[in-house]
This record gives C-alpha cells, sequence and structure tokens, in this order.
C-alpha cells in the first residue's frame, strides 16, 4: 500500500511539473509578426500565465503582449510592461490559445531585446493547492491524491473531448464521401447522356443527307 501511494506520488509530480519557456525578444522598429507561444486548454478550465520580463519600462523599447484563442476570445492586453506579470482566466471554448509578444524599439539606430521567462499552467496545475489545504484542512498526502484526483478528471474529460471531435469528423468525412459519391454517379450519368444523344444526332444528320 505504501509503495502504491508512493507510485502515484511520484507520477503526480511528474505529470503536475511546470517547466519554464525562456525567450529572446529582439526590439525592432517596423511592425512585425509577434512571437506566439500556443496550448490548448478545454472549456471552463483554469489558466495562469506567468510573465516575466527583463527591462524596465523607458529602457528603449515597448514590450507588450495580448493573449487570444483561435475562436476570437481575448483575455488579457498589455502594453508597454516590464517585470512581472500574472494573468488568470476561465477558457471560454475548447479551443487554443496564444500568447503574443511584440517589442517595439524606440530608440533609432540601437540593438535592444528583453528576455522572457514564460509559465503556463492549466487545470490542477493552476489551483493554489496551499490554500485548499489550509482551509479545508488537509494532509499532505490528501492534497496529492486530491491533485491525482483532479488529475485523473482533466484526462478522462479531454479523452472524451477527443472522441467526440473524432465523432464529427467522421461524420463530415462520411458526409463528403456520400456527397462526391453522389456528384460522380451524376457526372457519369450526363457523361452517358450527352454521348447518347450525340450519336443519336449525328445519325439523323446523317440520314438526312442521305450519307447512310
Amino acid at each position: 500500500m505504501k509503495y502504491s501511494i508512493r507510485l502515484i506520488l511520484f507520477l503526480a509530480t511528474l505529470i503536475s511539473s511546470v517547466y519554464s519557456l525562456h525567450l529572446n525578444i529582439e526590439a525592432v522598429e517596423e511592425t512585425r509578426p509577434p512571437v506566439c507561444v500556443r496550448d490548448f486548454v478545454t472549456e471552463g478550465q483554469l489558466v495562469v500565465v506567468n510573465i516575466q520580463s527583463s527591462g524596465n519600462q523607458g529602457d528603449g523599447q515597448h514590450l507588450s503582449f495580448y493573449i487570444r484563442d483561435t475562436v476570437g476570445n481575448e483575455y488579457r492586453k498589455k502594453k508597454d510592461f516590464a517585470g512581472e506579470v500574472r494573468v488568470a482566466f476561465t477558457a471560454h471554448a475548447s479551443a487554443a490559445f496564444d500568447v503574443c509578444f511584440v517589442n517595439v524599439l524606440q530608440r533609432r539606430y540601437s540593438q535592444l531585446s528583453r528576455d522572457i521567462e514564460l509559465d503556463i499552467e492549466a487545470g490542477s496545475a493552476a489551483r493554489d493547492w496551499n490554500a485548499i489545504q489550509a482551509a479545508e484542512k488537509l494532509k499532505p498526502v490528501e492534497v496529492e491524491l486530491r491533485k491525482v484526483e483532479e488529475l485523473t478528471d482533466e484526462i478522462v474529460n479531454e479523452l472524451e473531448y477527443l472522441k467526440a471531435r473524432e465523432e464529427r469528423l467522421r461524420d463530415t468525412n462520411e458526409s463528403t464521401n456520400r456527397r462526391v459519391r453522389n456528384f460522380s454517379i451524376i457526372i457519369i450519368i450526363s457523361l452517358i447522356a450527352l454521348g447518347v444523344w450525340q450519336v443519336a444526332y449525328l445519325r439523323n444528320y446523317f440520314k438526312s443527307k442521305h450519307i447512310i
């Protein structure tokens, strides 16, 4: 039993680990495509984005960011920031979302850049487990088991979403196949009818000219 609990806690630690992404955003004079990092969340899932930027405001570059999903929902937008920014939001739809950065150079003929450290936490990893442990007076083992339980629920929900999406894609594929088949049958019938009409027309034409 002890080994099972240890194994569960070890797996939970591996799954819930958060890795920082380090970026270097060069400042440019002209507008260029933003530097974006994409992740995927399901509807109603809690997401926490932590951004740590080097430099200071007024250092000759304006660093901005926005968080927007692929269906058009914008969760946060901030211009000319430096230091630490924390953004928490609940996903409005099951879709990919982008954290995009734009760094505009304010001092001409300079080479400036900002170092970015980006952390994205979603689902159970984004919850404040210390506050939950204090509020519900849970033991450390109970907290870890709660994490595993929520992670399991998230995996099940994601698998159900993928299954439903696969069913929709399969239905779309079958519908497309039926339409292509029906269109092909119509084309074949039309070609046969056109051929028969051409043969009949030419036969009547040659008969009228007494060729046959």
